[in-house]
Parts: structure tokens; C-alpha cells; sequence
């Protein structure tokens, strides 16, 4: 025995739910992901961390020599013998397993490469494993991959995890995303008879099961299943030594390892602890252990290595995220609720067109992701479809969404890329009108539904009723396929508008069609608008109202007399469109029939506004830009103009009534999901109903069903709050380039500098004609109080809270967005001198100095400082 100082118990252990909080270099990659998996609520075997100073300590000196493990000392030794007997553990098998710092983290995972040791049993056994497992850092194959990531050998380290041994009846590893495509949308389950470290090891090839996830209804499928073909023994070698000896292959008329119904149970746990863990990049893998009743998670670590899954022809091409469309409508991260609620819609929304087209979509594909809790696109993917699919390049896809995305590299156009697009763009002219039709059809019964539903009580329904309403909700809102054609395809024949004007007017495309879509029937989100102005002109003629208005904040109507016609009004305005709201894409967020005060203050800001200049304003640019075309297009060309005009304001105004309606189910959601946190924070199951955000919709149903319980909800919501702070004070870069697992963030983009020097910024024209007016930095929607009419509202983003700005604003200036971002779409609509794609501008220009919004040339420039008070 070796003679060591006294050890504290303290340092040396720790048990396993704690090393969930404990730093890394403390307990290791590991024991934290496995502490973390328990106070996650998931089935773990419970144990306790040795810790990597403890054990550092201890081996201080020994030799680094992986076939001679030194003796423990004696002081952890008789540690690790009480801690044995406190859990009565003297005669229970246990697993011992290696925990390094950098070990299962994203950068590597270390599979395979430190040692395991199982059925260890008593005191003296227990010491030898862990000297075996510590000494396993310095065998040649661990040293080797150490230095491949540049991890020297001063910085090698070891925790050792300690934990009851499972009877496995079976074991395996398990993906929750594939690892050979990339899909995020299969998990891979492996299965052996028996431990699964022979699996790991690669001495066995076991059973392999692959399920697809079906997000229409959170479904599993099986997709594959490959029985264990051959197995491998591993049998002394003559002249010593080890080889490994094929066995025959098995029967194809066995038994399958894991059936059917085992493995869907599996993959939903799988699910959970992965969703658990990370949802925005739940792509992990698990071992695990069955039991013959239950199933057990012995390991868990992030895929570190996973291809990307995209088309033949971009392979060797990096994916593209940007937030430069996506910005427009998501600037916040995401919490769970709310990226579950939306993950699947938006690639349906993509998708649609394409389906219409006869466009063979790739399976499984990738479009939107959630990198720093954001929603980025996958603008290489966007780019190849359009491309592939009706002939749209790079650059004027780029044009459509917005953003400094670089280009992807695509082939030259042979004659039958040519006739493919010509096929594709027939099939969908055919298609294009029924399904439109259906989804004005759709989004008229969408309304209707949503009013009927808003007046159920909810209060009385039993937990599974309500639990059934929920699914019934998410099954409503992902079946909507023609409102997801209208919100997803409205650019079409605006992109083919705007090329036609541009061959024959270059560099006047897109600021001519700006123009001439002014006019015609209003969208939603245009009518919006006019109908708070013409609310703010009836309070204007209403003394009573208009008194009640200019004395501002906090409002309470119920200070206007019951017979008020504002009052009546702003209840007609609030049934129309109470749905909608501040960042209304978030479930998280109030509607306006909740809080309305933002629009009474809106309203309040616009009742001594000139509101017939929007219309003034709107009618000129519109004459101008049609003199101009008339001039300068053939008479075919003018035709065709005209014919394209109508055809994409129809496009674009059914654009904005999809999106409507889409956030009119969103309310009816919101209202089911405030009503489900209510009774679990009731229960102490949460502590407030808002936490309900916080969860996937998985969980909540667990939840509401009895089937998991505040001890493994709140450790994840506080996890997911911490988080979600974060990711709120994080700067989000515009472009990421990667897989979303090896994602690099680019520099961002400088605003472009045109000939005047560093007084003038070129952008993309959206909105017609010129203004010149102070500017005023508004980075929020509820901040556009401080807008005063004719000023010019510069905005990271806008969304269809921001529309009743524009009411005031004499022009518009975007960080973001792109010919077919919202903010666009209703700067077009008003008649507003509008250029958007000008990232870094916020910081470029101060309030209150004199800009100059030139919307014809998508240029703004600085006219005069902004004023400086005078020294008292």
C-alpha cells in the first residue's frame, strides 16, 4: 500500500446529478452530459464522478504507461471503498468509464479511444479499473488523436465515471440524426444482444434500424432495418496477441433484435433527452441499454462529424445561412415552443411551388436551422432550386431575399437544364391558379375557425381533451398547404416583372416596378394601416376622443363614453385584427386584443398626421413610373408589364393574407398553450404559465398527461432561459457558412459605399420616388412612438407590427430585407421612397441628421449632421 496524505472526500467525488453544474475540467465531456441527462429527468443509472484533479493528484509522478497501470493510492482507495459501502454497492457490478475534458463535447467526441471497464466488483477492483482507465490516456492511439486536435500532452487530463451496471438484455448506439446522409429528420439505432461495447468497439456489427421522423405528426416510421449480417470475435492469435474470426452470417429469417414497437419507444426517448439537451441542434449519440422492461442512457455526446445533406451538385460547396430574409420576421431567438411550432411550416412554405412544378425535391432537405438561437435559411439550397428549377441565378435570388449571402457555383445552362425550366415553369402556370384558389379558400375558413375558436372555454376541458386540442392544432396549421403556396411563392412573377424591365431599362428594374405595384386593391397588411388612419381621422373629428388620445398613456377606454364612435371603432379594428402583434411570430408574444396599447399609441401619433399624402405620394410615383415604361418598353413589353403588374400584386396581396391567417391560428394556439401552463403551474409543475414557452411541444403533452413531472421541467426551462439571455446578447452575424454542426460565422457585411464617399450608402430600391427628412433610429416597433411624421425611419428589420409606422414615416431605411421582405411589400404599397440591404447603417447614421432616401437609385445619403444642443 502506498503511505498518501489524507484525501477529502469532497474533492475526490462527486455525484453524478451534481457534475450536471460542475466545470468540465473538473468532471469531464462525460460526467457532465450524464449529470445532465439525470437532472434532466431522463433514465440514467445514478453513480458519482471520480474527479480529474483528484485523480491527477493522485497519479502525480506515476509513469505514463498504458499496459502497467500505477497502484491507486491509498488515501482515494479508502475513499472509494466508503463511497462503496454508503451505497451498498460492495457487491453490485459497476461500469467504469473514461470522462476527459474535451471528451463527448462538439469538438470531439473520443469514441472509442479511452478504456471501459465492466462487471467490476468491490473495493480493490474498482481501484484496478480506474488505474486502467486513467492510464488508457497514453496509449499511442489516444496520444495520436490528441495531437489531430491539438491538445497537448501537459493539457491531458481524466475524470472516471462510476455507475451500477445495467443487465443489458440488449445495448446499442443510437443517432438522432443520420451520420452517414446528414438528415436531421432519421435517427440510427444500432442493436446487439447483450453489453454494447463490443458494438462500440467495432468487434460486433449489430442490428441496424433506421425510423423517420414525420413532422406533420411527430410520427416515427420505420424507413430500414438491416439484420446483423455477420459477427466478429475477436480469439487468441498464434505467436500471441489477438485477431478478429467472421462468424457466418445469421439467418434472414431470425428474429429482428429490437421490434418494431421497441424501437419507436426507443427513438421517442431518444427524442426527448436530445430535444432535452439541445433543441435547437438536437443531433446526438446515445448509447443505450434495455433491460428487458425499460430502457436505460449510458452515454450521450454531440455528433461532431455529420456531411451535409444537399444536392449531388453542390457537394464540395459550403451551405450558406443567412438571416438576411429570415430577419425580416424572426429578429429574436427562438425558445422551444415557438422553433417546434415553425420548424416544419417554413420548409413547407418553400416547398410548395417546387411540388407544383414537378421540381424533384431532395428528401429531407435543410432549408431553415436555428444557429445562436436564430433562424437562419440555407440560401445555397434556395439558390440551387431556384436555379435548377426555373432558371433564377444566384445573384437575382440573392436579389429576392435580401441579404450579402455569397453565391453558390452552378453549371452552365445546356438545352436540357433549358427545357427542364420550361417544363417546370408550364406545370406550375397550370397548378399555380387551382392552388391559389385553395389557399384563398383556406385562409377564408382559417379566419372564420380562429373567431369560433377564441370563444371556447377552455377552463372545463379535461387534460387529455385539452392535450388533444393542442395536436389537433399543430395537425390544423401544418395541413394548411395553400395558405403555405401563397406565403411561400409570391415572388414568381414579380422576379419575372422586375427582369423584364431590367433588359430593357438596366439598373431601373427594380426602383420602376416599385413604383407601378403602388395602387390596386390593398393587402392585409396595407389595409391594416389605412384602417388605423382612418380610425385616427375619426378621433380627430371626435372631441372627446381626440382629447383622450393627445393625453397619452396608460389608456383605459373605458374612459371614453360607451356611445363613442372610436371606441366602437377601435373594437371593430381590434375583432378585424387582434390577432396580430408585436413580433406576432412568437407564440411567446401578446396579441393586440390582449394589449392594444401600442396601437393606441399609434393611433395617438397619427391623429394630427396628414394621412392623404400617403395616397398623394403613392399616385405620383405610380404616373412617373408608367410615363417612364411607356417611353422606354415596346409595345409587347408594355403589355406584358401590365399583365405581370396585376398578376404579382395578386401574388403579394395573397402573400400578406397567408401570413394573416397563419397568425390567426398562431392566436388560437397561444391561447390553448397560456391555458395548458396555467393548470401546470397551478400544479407546481411550473412556476409560471408563461414557462410553457419554454418547452417542446413533446414535453407539454408528457406533462399534461401525468408522464413527467417539475423535477425534469424545471431544470430545463432555467437551462433554456440561461441560454436564451445568451443567445439576447449575442450580435448574430448575417452569414454563416458550414454544416450547421461546423458552422463558421463571416465578418459582417459593410454598408456599400457609393461615389459621394462615406456620406452615401447603396442598398436595394424598394419603394418608389425620393424624401429628405431627420432620421430616427428605431429598433423596436413599440420605440416608433418617438417617430414624428415625415421623419425617416431607419429599422434593423420590419415585420407587420412595424406597417402603422409607415403611416408616419417620410421614408425607409433597412438593415435587411430584400424585394420581397415585408417591408418592402408595404413601402411599395404606400408609395414610400424605400431602400432596404444596408446592414451596419444603424450605427452609420445618428438621429436627427438630415438624410436623403433616394428609392429610384437605392441610395441614401447623409445631408446634414444631426443638430447638437447649445452649451447653456
Amino acid at each position: 500500500m502506498n503511505a498518501t496524505p489524507a484525501l477529502s472526500p469532497i474533492a475526490a467525488l462527486m455525484d453524478l446529478a451534481a457534475a450536471a453544474e460542475a466545470p468540465v475540467a473538473q468532471v469531464g465531456g462525460k460526467g457532465r452530459q450524464l449529470g445532465q441527462l439525470l437532472q434532466l429527468g431522463l433514465p440514467v443509472p445514478g453513480g458519482f464522478v471520480i474527479t480529474a484533479p483528484a485523480l491527477a493528484d493522485a497519479f502525480t509522478g506515476a509513469p505514463r504507461d498504458a499496459t502497467r497501470p500505477p497502484p491507486l493510492p491509498d488515501a482515494l482507495l479508502t475513499v472509494l471503498d466508503a463511497e462503496l459501502r454508503k451505497r451498498c454497492w460492495e457487491g453490485t457490478p459497476l461500469a467504469v468509464r473514461s470522462s476527459a475534458p474535451q471528451e463527448d463535447s462538439q469538438k470531439a467526441s473520443f469514441a472509442g479511444i479511452h478504456r471501459s471497464e465492466l462487471n467490476v466488483i468491490g473495493a480493490p477492483a474498482l481501484a484496478r479499473a480506474v488505474a486502467a482507465v486513467w492510464s488508457s490516456l497514453w496509449t499511442a492511439h489516444a496520444a495520436a488523436y490528441r495531437q489531430r486536435l491539438g491538445i497537448a500532452d501537459a493539457d491531458a487530463a481524466m475524470a472516471v465515471v462510476v455507475m451500477p451496471l445495467v443487465p443489458a438484455r440488449l445495448s446499442g448506439v443510437a443517432f438522432t440524426c443520420d451520420p452517414r446522409s446528414g438528415r436531421d429528420d432519421r435517427y440510427v439505432i444500432n442493436a446487439v444482444s447483450g453489453l454494447g461495447e463490443a458494438l462500440v468497439g467495432g468487434s460486433e456489427n449489430g442490428e441496424t434500424i433506421v425510423l423517420e421522423e414525420r413532422r406533420d405528426d411527430d410520427a416515427f416510421i420505420l424507413v430500414e432495418r438491416q439484420p446483423a449480417r455477420q459477427n466478429v470475435r475477436v480469439v487468441p492469435a498464434p505467436g500471441g496477441g489477438t485477431r478478429h474470426e467472421t462468424l457466418p452470417p445469421e439467418s434472414s429469417d431470425a428474429a429482428p433484435l429490437l421490434d418494431d414497437t421497441h424501437a419507436v419507444e426507443l427513438a421517442r426517448l431518444l427524442r426527448d433527452a436530445a430535444q432535452a439537451l439541445d433543441y435547437a441542434d438536437p443531433c446526438f449519440d446515445i448509447e443505450w441499454v434495455w433491460d428487458g422492461e425499460r430502457f436505460h442512457l449510458v452515454q450521450a455526446r454531440p455528433v461532431t462529424a455529420r456531411p451535409w445533406h444537399c444536392y449531388p451538385e453542390l457537394a464540395g460547396q459550403a451551405a450558406i445561412w443567412t438571416n438576411g430574409n429570415s430577419r425580416d420576421v424572426a429578429p429574436l431567438p427562438m425558445n422551444a415552443m415557438d422553433w417546434f411550432h415553425w420548424r416544419g411550416m417554413v420548409d413547407t412554405m418553400l416547398e410548395q411551388g417546387h411540388r407544383l412544378a414537378g421540381f424533384p425535391l431532395l428528401a429531407g432537405a435543410r432549408r431553415f436551422a436555428l444557429l445562436g438561437g436564430r433562424l437562419y435559411i440555407n440560401a445555397a439550397l434556395v439558390q440551387w432550386e431556384g436555379y435548377s428549377g426555373f432558371g433564377i441565378t444566384p445573384k437575382q435570388m440573392n436579389g429576392l431575399m435580401g441579404g450579402h449571402q455569397p453565391e453558390i457555383t452552378v453549371p452552365p445552362a445546356t438545352w436540357r437544364l433549358r427545357l427542364a425550366w420550361v417544363r417546370h415553369t408550364l406545370r406550375y402556370l397550370v397548378g399555380a391558379r387551382a392552388l391559389r384558389r385553395q389557399g384563398k379558400a383556406e385562409a377564408a375558413q382559417a379566419f372564420a375557425e380562429a373567431r369560433r375558436w377564441r370563444q371556447d372555454d377552455l377552463t372545463g376541458l379535461a387534460d387529455a381533451t385539452l392535450a388533444g386540442r393542442l395536436a389537433a392544432n399543430r395537425a390544423y396549421f401544418r395541413n394548411r398547404i395553400g395558405m403555405a403556396f401563397l406565403q411561400g411563392s409570391g415572388g414568381a412573377n414579380l422576379y419575372q416583372l422586375v427582369n423584364l424591365v431590367e433588359t430593357q431599362l438596366p439598373g431601373e428594374g427594380h426602383a420602376l416596378v416599385a413604383a407601378v405595384m403602388a395602387g390596386g386593391p390593398p393587402s392585409v397588411s396595407a389595409q391594416q394601416g389605412y384602417d388605423l388612419a382612418a380610425l385616427a381621422s375619426a378621433a380627430r373629428a371626435e372631441p372627446a376622443a381626440r382629447d383622450w388620445l393627445r393625453q397619452g398613456a396608460p389608456w383605459d377606454l373605458a374612459r371614453l363614453p360607451a356611445d363613442s364612435p372610436f371606441r366602437r371603432g377601435f373594437a371593430d379594428f381590434l375583432d378585424r385584427y387582434g390577432h396580430r402583434g408585436i413580433y406576432e411570430s412568437y407564440l411567446r408574444n401578446p396579441r393586440f386584443r390582449e394589449n392594444p396599447d401600442y396601437l393606441l399609441d399609434t393611433v395617438a401619433g397619427l391623429v394630427d398626421a396628414d394621412l392623404g399624402a400617403i395616397a398623394r405620394r403613392r399616385d405620383e410615383a405610380a404616373r412617373t413610373a408608367w410615363s417612364r415604361l411607356q417611353r422606354g418598353l415596346p409595345w409587347a413589353k408594355r403589355l406584358a408589364a401590365r399583365v405581370l403588374v396585376g398578376i404579382a400584386r395578386n401574388e403579394i396581396g395573397d402573400r400578406e393574407l397567408a401570413r394573416s391567417a397563419f397568425i390567426a391560428c398562431a392566436e388560437v394556439s397561444r391561447r390553448l398553450l397560456l391555458e395548458a401552463g396555467r393548470r401546470l403551474a397551478q400544479r407546481g409543475t411550473l412556476h409560471s404559465r408563461e414557462e410553457v414557452f419554454d418547452l417542446t411541444h413533446h414535453e407539454l403533452d408528457d406533462a399534461l398527461k401525468g408522464r413527467i413531472g417539475a423535477q425534469a421541467l424545471a431544470p430545463r426551462v432555467a437551462a433554456r432561459r440561461r441560454r436564451l439571455a445568451e443567445w439576447e446578447a449575442q450580435t448574430p452575424p448575417e452569414v454563416i457558412l458550414g454544416s450547421a454542426a461546423e458552422a463558421r460565422p463571416q465578418p459582417p457585411a459593410e454598408p456599400a459605399v457609393g461615389n459621394a464617399g462615406a456620406d452615401c450608402w447603396t442598398g436595394v430600391a424598394v419603394g418608389c420616388g425620393t424624401a429628405t427628412g431627420a432620421a430616427r433610429l428605431i429598433h423596436r416597433p413599440e420605440d416608433g412612438i418617438h417617430l414624428a411624421p415625415g421623419e425617416i425611419l431607419v429599422a434593423p428589420s420590419t415585420d407587420p407590427a412595424w406597417t402603422p409606422l409607415f403611416l408616419k414615416a417620410g421614408g425607409l431605411v433597412m438593415e435587411t430585407g430584400g424585394y420581397l421582405s415585408h417591408g418592402a411589400i408595404v413601402a411599395r404599397e404606400f408609395g414610400i421612397p424605400a431602400v432596404v440591404n444596408l446592414p451596419g447603417i444603424l450605427a452609420a447614421l445618428a438621429s436627427g441628421e438630415t438624410v436623403e432616401v433616394d428609392g429610384s437609385r437605392g441610395t441614401v445619403r447623409r445631408s446634414a449632421p444631426a443638430p447638437t444642443e447649445s452649451a447653456p
